[in-house]
């Protein structure tokens, strides 16, 4: 016999918190901030067909879940501290939620994150996740802080890069042929995303801005520009790829590190007096960061090659309404 809504809420999603004021089983849960903090709220929605396909592994699908949620508070300095879950399913499949919940529970006992709540109902499958974290007051990480002469970082893999997500989307749709085992690390790298939480809380009071890297990362970085009222020259070839990626030809290699998207790493400014601070940081959270580029007065993002020569951009991010 089929799980009833609230058997399948207790079987997969019932598990006591032990930090919230009050979890779930109430119209609402209860968060008790410390003195001095302010609450990071963050929403993602993840769509069958949009933004996954539906041959995902379930656990990954519950890692990446999340994790794009995560990546918001990396952006935001903040440290996660809870999250609620919306879930529309076709069907009950047991062995999918075990294994959804098994990934998203992983993930989320590795911040500290409880599920505190949410909502489960009938339809196309969709999955849409709330985060809190809290975070000093007056230490967030803006969009808005970026100033003139600031240098910009892109965080990424220890011996990776950005890139790698949108690859194996090439790969998905046909468009590139990969050997197994660099079809299966692009794989990865699209679907389960590592959010930078530790070095969003080691850039606190470094960074100037930062933004993460989910629709590419022109895009993202001009969204953090335009707060800003500022623009920016990025040297292409200073922006990190993976050596799978590397292996590729040139205008692909752009087009995923540019704007692949799904990447969700950390694009950040800070003062070039704070360079050694940031690598600092990058240390302690255990990734790496690449300089790309300088924060300029003029607005609008200029991209150039190693010897200085203006690149064109021919390149757009996603966009839901027009992709």
């Amino acid at each position: 016999m089929s799980l009833g809504e609230f058997d399948l809420i207790a079987r997969y999603f019932g598990r006591p918190t032990r930090r919230a004021a009050l979890g779930p089983g109430d119209d609402c849960a209860l968060l008790a901030l410390r003195p001095g903090m302010q609450l990071a709220v963050s929403c993602d929605m993840l769509v069958e067909g949009r933004h996954f396909l539906p041959t995902v592994d379930p656990r990954r699908l519950g890692h990446k879940a999340l994790a794009v949620n995560l990546s918001d508070l990396a952006a935001c300095g903040a440290q996660p501290m809870a999250c609620t879950l919306a879930l529309a399913l076709p069907r009950v499949d047991e062995a999918w939620l075990e294994g959804f919940s098994a990934g998203l529970y992983e993930l989320a006992d590795a911040h500290g994150c409880e599920l505190i709540g949410g909502d489960t109902t009938a339809g196309p499958l969709n999955i849409c996740i709330t985060v809190f974290g809290e975070v000093p007051v007056g230490a967030a990480l803006l969009r808005s802080g970026a100033e003139p002469d600031d240098e910009i970082w892109v965080s990424h893999a220890i011996g990776g890069g950005v890139g790698d997500a949108r690859l194996a989307l090439e790969a998905f749709r046909g468009q590139v042929s990969l050997p197994g085992a660099v079809f299966e690390r692009v794989r990865r790298a699209m679907e389960q995303p590592q959010p930078r939480v530790a070095l969003g809380l080691a850039l606190r009071g470094v960074a100037s801005a930062a933004v993460d890297v989910s629709d590419g990362l022109l895009g993202d970085l001009s969204h953090l520009l335009r707060r800003s009222a500022v623009g920016a020259s990025v040297d292409v070839g200073r922006v990190p790829r993976s050596a799978d990626l590397a292996a590729q030809p040139l205008s692909l290699q752009r087009l995923c590190t540019l704007a692949g998207g799904d990447d969700y790493e950390l694009v950040f400014t800070a003062p070039e007096a704070a360079h050694a601070f940031v690598l600092e940081a990058a240390r302690a959270a255990d990734v790496a960061v690449s300089r790309i580029g300088r924060v300029e007065q003029e607005t609008g993002l200029r991209l150039v090659d190693a010897d200085g020569q203006a690149v064109e951009r021919v390149w757009s991010s996603f966009d839901h309404f027009s992709a």
